[in-house]
This record gives C-alpha cells, structure tokens and sequence, in this order.
C-alpha cells in the first residue's frame, strides 16, 4: 500500500479515531487504526468491539492496499509534522515508512487479517440533524450512572417516534429528560435502544466538527446502533436490559412553582456548595416569601447562605439537594430563567427552562435527608 495524503486532513481523522482505539487492550490488534486505500480515497477505522468508527479523506493512491498501524503513535507523531504532505508506504513486512520533506520515520504494525470486521449499516430508519442530537446529548449525558454493576444505566434511553424523539438518563437519583419535536425523516414506528455513554461523547465530536443542520443517518439492528454523518460512520454495541419507566418518575403533582434567574442560581449554589459536605455535596434549598434561599454548613468548615429575590406566594418549603445535581443542569439549560416546581421537603423537585421553547426538557432530583 503506498499514498499521499495532507496532514491536515490526515490529523483530524485520527484524532477522531482516539476516542475509540483501546488504551489498555490485552488484544493489541485493538490499539491500532486500519488504513486502506483504494481509488482515490483512504479509509481509516478504529475499534474497541463496543464501539467503532470509519471514515475516509482525499488521497493519491499510488497502491492500494491496507495496514495497520500504532494509532496513538501515528497521531502524535504525524501532529509534529510540518504542515504538507505525507506520502505513506506500508511494506509486505507490515512496516509503514512515513516521509514529509526531510523527515523520514518507520513504525511497525501489524498485518489487517487480524482487525475485527465492522458489522455493515442496514437500511436507515430516521434522518436526525445532528445540532439536534447533540444538544439533547449534552443535556442527558451528566445524569448516566457511574456505577458498573448498573450496566442498564451506564447510558441513555433513545426513543424515535412518529413527531419526535425522546432522550432519558438517570443515575438512580435524578433523572434528565429531553424530548424534540418534529417529524424525522423515515420514522414510521417507534424505535427504542439503550445508547452507551461513550457513544454519546464520540458523537458530540462528530458534531463538533459539523453544521448543526448536517443530517445523520441513524439506524439499528438486533445488537448494534448506526450514525452516518457524511463520511463518517460510527457504530455502537447496544446496552441490553430494561431501562426503568421514566414516565413513572416524571412528578404527577408539583402544585408549587418559582422561576429564577438561571446564572444568579448556579453562581449562589456554586458559592454555598464549597461549605457542603465533600461526599454528599447537600444544600438546603428553601422558597419562603419573596426569595429562594441556599444554605449549607459542615460543624468543621463553616456555613455558608445565600439568597435570590423571586416572585413567589405560596407556603414556606425547604428540601435537601445534591449541590452538584443542580448545577449541572443549569450548565447544560441555555434559558436566561428556569422554573423549579415541587410539593413538600419530602419530594423530588423539578427543574426545567422557562418560557416557550419547542424541546421539552425535564430534570427530576430526589430529596435529600439533611
């Protein structure tokens, strides 16, 4: 295999190929991209076998062929690179030869009979614009479970609909929901998987580099979850298990209501929270006459209280939260206010944007005992 590609355009398809190269693999195959050339085009792919991603740039194909290399080691070395370009030849005895201008480098790989074979997209199901997806991400991605042993949370309920798409994520004590409405493109059922965290970050990235308006081709199959963007293709395991009924946790009676101003709120709870206790991050919230008031206080470092002028007539309630489960919905809400709705000390708060948007966005906290 021998061609000649831009390192421009050869650094930014690796770098997206590092999210899914296996660091730590017992299988070392796994640590490499597989580069093949043909026509006037390299494709390049990376897996962990949970997760994969193909995609190809321009180039001029002298042999075509295909190997495998180092990916951490090409990207880092190849990134050093003067800006022009990089004529690549991979020899029978699996070396690659790398030459820009002066510099000349050998690496070792491997042969691509051992690379696993990514599974082949099957027919689309639904055209999703990726500004979309990936705002709906961001706004779900923080409440997924850290914890291993509860695999069925370790990701994200995705449910395409006829009118609209829906995503939830909770960790078991608080719960993000998001749902966008609109026709997509080639629904004609309902569609629901268990989407993987690390799926979800790699398509941020994928966004990342997009317009917000670029269409992904989205589909499934029994065990697997396809998103095609332009060249790029990325591919994802599904989580198996029963995601638990959201519908169930979304608070029927939250009589009580209170808008706030969105920045005021996090800059008061990111104050109040630094004399929190380090492990269970709990604030008291409180909504009594014309203000909310965050206090918290650890008998070792101090106290710490702060307060909000609002609008709001109803009966005095104070409940315990997780600080840090607040602030980070109102990093992810875009919204200058945001409404918190809630019953008694005893039950779980919501919290959404305020005013009229299109996307519905509910994030569900549970009380805490202070």
């Amino acid at each position: 295999m021998e061609f000649t590609i831009s390192r421009a355009d050869l650094v930014r398809e690796l770098n997206l190929s590092q999210g899914v190269v296996e660091k730590k693999t017992t299988i070392p195959i796994l640590s490499n991209v597989l580069l093949e050339a043909e026509g006037d085009r390299i494709h390049l792919t990376a897996t962990d076998l949970e997760l994969g991603i193909r995609c190809s740039c321009p180039a001029r194909v002298k042999k075509a062929g295909a190997g495998t290399i180092p990916a951490r080691r090409l990207l880092d070395y190849v990134r050093l690179l003067p800006d022009a370009d990089v004529q690549v030849k991979v020899g029978e005895n699996q070396w690659a030869n790398l030459t820009c201008g002066r510099s000349k480098t050998r690496i070792a790989g491997m042969s691509r009979d051992s690379f696993p074979e990514l599974p082949k997209m099957p027919e689309k199901l639904a055209e999703i614009p990726i500004g979309v997806l990936s705002g709906m991400i961001s706004k779900t991605v923080f409440a997924i479970s850290n914890e291993e042993s509860r695999f069925t949370l370790n990701g994200a309920l995705l449910v395409l609909r006829p009118g609209g798409l829906v995503m939830v994520s909770t960790d078991g004590h608080r719960l993000s929901m998001v749902e966008s409405s609109g026709e997509l493109p080639g629904v004609t059922g309902a569609f629901r998987a268990l989407l993987p965290r690390k799926a979800m970050l790699e398509l941020q990235k994928l966004a990342g580099d997009a317009d917000p308006a670029s269409l992904v081709q989205f589909s499934g199959d029994e065990n697997h979850l396809f998103f095609k963007l332009g060249d790029r293709l990325l591919l994802s395991r599904k989580l198996t298990g029963n995601f638990p009924d959201y519908e169930r946790v979304l608070p029927k009676d939250a009589p009580l209501s209170v808008q706030v101003n969105r920045e005021e709120l996090r800059s008061a709870i990111e104050r109040v929270s630094q004399f929190s206790d380090e492990r269970s991050r709990a604030i008291r919230v409180k909504v009594d006459g014309g203000e909310v008031k965050v206090h918290s206080s650890v008998s070792e470092t101090g106290e710490s209280e702060d307060s909000i002028p609002v609008e709001y007539k109803g009966p005095a309630v104070e409940i315990g939260f997780n600080a840090q489960y607040m602030i980070d919905f109102l990093r992810a809400v875009q919204t200058p206010e945001v409404s918190f709705h809630f019953k008694d000390g005893q039950s779980a708060g919501e919290l959404r944007p305020a005013g009229d948007k299109a996307d519905v966005y509910r994030y569900v906290i549970m009380p805490m005992r202070i």
